[in-house]
């Protein structure tokens, strides 16, 4: 009969066979899970302010100072349009940030979440008298991008 985990998503829980060992901790209790949870949230919390940020202050600009807007900048060019098509470059550069950003300091940590991941799930399924098998990287096919 299932039970209710005691873990937060409540899921059923059923008991493991007896010959297949329980599995040491959830990878969601791992620090360095926490840690990249952690920055992967802070750096999406300053794109989007940047981005969006960038994005209403234009609005706002245009609403609220439309003669400041309006000033010619050169031939039909005004500030509004220059500022407009700024946002352009505002989204180019928070692209830029991102993918960087997953390249050196996201990528690493889950590559090693991942493989130590794959190092636990291999432990286990290898029979306890059969010979030792090494593990090629990218047979599983994890990719953290």
């Amino acid at each position: 009969m299932p039970e209710f985990s005691p873990w937060h998503d409540n899921s059923l829980t059923y008991g493991s066979p007896k010959n297949e060992p329980a599995p040491l901790t959830r990878i969601s209790e791992d620090p360095e899970f926490h840690s990249l949870r952690r920055t992967q949230r802070r750096f999406g919390v300053r794109a989007t302010l940047l981005s969006v940020g960038g994005f209403l202050l234009y609005v706002l600009l245009s609403h609220s100072v439309p003669g400041l807007m309006n000033q010619r900048l050169t031939g039909d060019l005004t500030l509004g349009l220059a500022i407009g098509l700024g946002q352009f470059v505002v989204m180019g550069l928070t692209a830029w940030w991102y993918r960087r950003h997953m390249r050196t300091r996201v990528d690493p940590i889950a590559r090693g979440l991942g493989s130590r991941l794959q190092q636990h799930e291999t432990g286990q399924l290898r029979a306890p008298a059969g010979p030792e098998q090494t593990v090629r990287p990218g047979t599983r096919g994890y990719r953290t991008w």
